[in-house]
């Protein structure tokens, strides 16, 4: 099994979904990926279409949403471009992690028990990610980042 991630930009139900991966989507195995520390909508939107591009296990939102569950708060990492007033039209990029509140995304667990410890946070609500039941369709090929074994009967 892969450790799955979408991408998105904003947070919340009306977000915009850029895409997703099956496998190595945490934030310690994408820590030297430049859209983790974007501070700008255009470079981080540029850096996750390369990224996806470079994999063969990533799914666009024209091949629809390749989860069996409806939203991000079952898939292992979620990752949103934040912009932020505050920072003078700066932004930065959060990730949660199944569910659970958001976190700087460069601020991630480095360890079994950090990891426990974010998923021990309290999950958010459905309101937190747009619903994607209206766009499934499930992967079963490498982009699902499930393994099927198979078993061959010998006479």
């Amino acid at each position: 099994m892969g450790t799955r991630a979408d991408f998105y930009v904003g947070r919340g139900p009306e977000s915009e979904w850029l895409g997703s991966v099956a496998y190595d989507g945490d934030p310690g195995s994408n820590a030297e990926e430049p859209m983790l520390a974007a501070v700008e909508e255009a470079a981080y939107r540029q850096h996750v279409a390369a990224f996806l591009a470079s994999r063969d296990d990533a799914t666009l939102p024209e091949q629809g949403w390749p989860w069996p569950w409806e939203d991000s708060r079952t898939t292992d990492c979620a990752y949103a471009f934040v912009a932020s007033d505050i920072l003078q039209g700066a932004g930065k990029v959060m990730a949660s992690v199944f569910g659970c509140q958001w976190f700087d995304a460069l601020d991630f667990p480095e360890t079994d028990e950090e990891w426990e410890a974010r998923d021990a946070l309290p999950k958010m609500g459905a309101s937190a990610f747009p619903d994607m039941t209206d766009r499934q369709n499930v992967a079963f090929d490498k982009r699902s980042g499930a393994i099927f074994l198979a078993r061959k009967e010998t006479p």
